[in-house]
């Protein structure tokens, strides 16, 4: 007969589950710092790959401030380096930002693709060259991406194939989830791996996630409740096989 683990057995689970996450959310805030002096420009550091990393903030931007989502899927990647290793592998980022997803994982290697939305890119490609330029073996390419508009036309199949698609801090209470979904289903290809990071806040983050796992197989790979972060990782689930459950339904 199966035996239940107690209850004593439980609660020290449970708290030696929350002692891990708040190691690890602490390892990961520390990677940054802000500057011992103040200058005529505003940063935040971060020190990833044993760099300096600073990072220009727009305040009157949504999308030009850094989301301590982007951090936690930084340090995975570095922590990380030799199971996903992204050294000259072809990567995608969507809302890149600031950044600094970016950044690191340009300093890890890959040849990455950095997009958002056209109001976010200067200040998007300032960051980017700031940090990478002499640092990195592949320049790292900024370019606009609305998902869900023209996206098979700036990225057909035939010549953009990613080996990861990276994101943080993309699904929140916008109203082109829809977009996104679409966005990821078409730039992951059968070999494609998505490394999504995300804040649960509202219902919205739930049902995304809901509806994500239709289309992709998912995998948790981080679980910080002192932080409302998860990080995943996504494949694409058989085409044919899906379209059998979707008619079935």
């Amino acid at each position: 007969m199966e035996t239940r683990p107690s209850k004593a057995t439980e609660d020290s689970k449970t708290k030696e589950d929350a002692a891990g996450d708040a190691e690890l959310a602490k390892a990961i805030m520390s990677r940054r710092f802000h500057p011992s002096t103040v200058g005529p420009e505003t940063w935040e550091g971060y020190i990833f790959s044993d760099l300096e990393i600073r990072i220009k903030e727009s305040t009157d931007l949504y999308g030009a401030v850094l989301w301590p989502s982007a951090m936690v899927l930084c340090h995975f990647l570095e922590a990380n380096r030799d199971e996903y290793n992204l050294a000259d592998r072809n990567v995608i980022e969507l809302g890149a930002g600031t950044g600094l997803v970016t950044i690191v994982a340009s300093l890890l290697g890959a040849k990455v693709t950095s997009t958002d939305l056209p109001d976010v890119l200067g200040n998007l490609q300032y960051n980017v060259a700031r940090n990478t330029k002499g640092r990195c073996k592949y320049i790292p390419l900024v370019t606009e991406l609305i998902w869900g508009q023209e996206v098979s036309q700036r990225f057909p199949c035939a010549t953009h194939c990613f080996d990861y698609i990276l994101a943080a801090d993309v699904v929140y209470a916008h109203p082109y989830l829809s977009e996104l979904m679409d966005t990821f289903d078409y730039l992951c290809q059968d070999n494609t791996q998505i490394l999504w990071a995300m804040r649960f806040r509202l219902d919205p983050e739930n049902s995304f996630v809901e509806r994500f796992q239709q289309r992709f197989h998912l995998e948790e790979l981080y679980n910080l409740p002192s932080l409302s972060i998860r990080l995943y990782r996504a494949w694409r689930k058989d085409k044919r096989s899906r379209n059998q459950r979707e008619a079935a339904a």
